[in-house]
């Protein structure tokens, strides 16, 4: 079967080469009704046009950069989620490159990437969002970006992200108004900024009911199960333990849920749990964690969108600096009030 070219289109639509070009790489001052005229013969000669072709007739390469860092599988999976369902949107290709925040040659590798696939923008995820090196290369190559969630300069490019303290303080008051007055926080990797800014939320709603945590309560971990589980070994060793324990993600909170489980420590008869982001394994774990719902797949669908529309120059498309997205406090079956000792 032959491959349908953008000039069957135009024969069957009856316009001409350069006004279908138009329409397909969704340029403005196109009428409506030559818009939908185009799109209604390509969809009935099904056809699918040419990302290489696309490239060299124009100035952009219709691909969008997603550079992440991050020991979460499920956050990035849902990020590429909602970066590709965007970018299919509109006709786009995202690639996947994973970075070493800690490599002597990020600089390096970042220019050879942005180089050689002529990347239209660049979607940068923590903690690849905060780091100078990378954010001063893309600036020197003229490459928009995109940060997700940035932990400091928050206007020197786009941005999206939703409030971490105040998601923060709110399952934590949630923790407290269940009765909890010993609740220990596990801290996410300490180069992202969401980590701080969770943690001023967990530091604020103690503080406003007249609590202070103790500083074996306040433990370091790394976004991992593993931290999770090491940083919950520790908290439960001791005689006098948390009630319950907030960590700054899912993947840490589920690390807590082993320790308590390897103890036989009943959850949340004993330790109630609370996470942040829920994932899929949320609700795939018995008891069902309790957790901070953030939009991941609606800002990495933001930050595409920010860029498709800076790269297609569309008027009155190019949105605000900011994106502020909205979450939501879920309590399930591993959160309740604590039993009497």
């Amino acid at each position: 079967m032959a491959t349908v070219t953008i000039t069957d289109v135009a024969a069957r639509a009856g316009l001409s080469i350069k006004t279908v070009s138009r329409v397909l790489n969704r340029e403005p001052n196109v009428r409506e009704k030559t818009r939908e005229k185009v799109l209604e013969a390509a969809r009935a000669l099904d056809y699918q046009p040419n990302l290489s072709a696309r490239s060299l007739a124009g100035s952009r390469s219709f691909l969008i950069g997603l550079f992440f860092d991050n020991p979460s599988p499920a956050y990035i999976n849902d990020v590429q989620l909602g970066a590709v369902s965007r970018c299919r949107e509109s006709g786009y290709h995202l690639t996947i490159e994973p970075v070493d925040t800690t490599a002597p040659d990020l600089e390096r590798t970042v220019r050879s990437v942005i180089s050689t696939l002529r990347l239209d923008g660049v979607i940068l995820t923590p903690p690849v969002c905060d780091d100078e090196r990378v954010l001063r290369t893309l600036e020197i190559h003229g490459t928009p970006f995109v940060r997700i969630a940035p932990d400091g300069q928050p206007d020197r490019a786009p941005r999206v992200g939703m409030d971490d303290t105040r998601a923060a303080f709110e399952m934590t008051l949630n923790l407290i108004d269940l009765g909890h007055s010993r609740i220990g926080f596990i801290k996410g990797h300490p180069d992202h900024g969401a980590t701080h800014l969770r943690l001023n939320g967990f530091l604020s709603a103690m503080a406003r009911r007249g609590l202070s945590p103790r500083p074996e309560d306040v433990l370091q971990g790394w976004f991992s199960s593993q931290s999770g589980f090491e940083c919950a070994e520790v908290m439960l060793d001791r005689s006098e333990r948390p009630t319950a324990i907030f960590a700054s993600n899912d993947d840490m909170a589920l690390g807590v849920m082993a320790s308590a489980n390897r103890r036989r420590i009943m959850v949340p008869d004993e330790l109630s749990i609370a996470g942040f982001d829920n994932t899929p394994a949320a609700v795939t774990v018995w008891p069902h964690l309790s957790t901070v719902a953030q939009p991941i797949f609606q800002m990495a669908a933001a930050a595409c969108e920010l860029l498709i529309a800076r790269a297609s120059s569309n008027p009155g498309q190019e949105g605000p600096i900011a994106r502020l997205m909205d979450f939501e406090i879920i309590m399930r079956q591993s959160t309740a009030a604590p039993a009497s000792r």
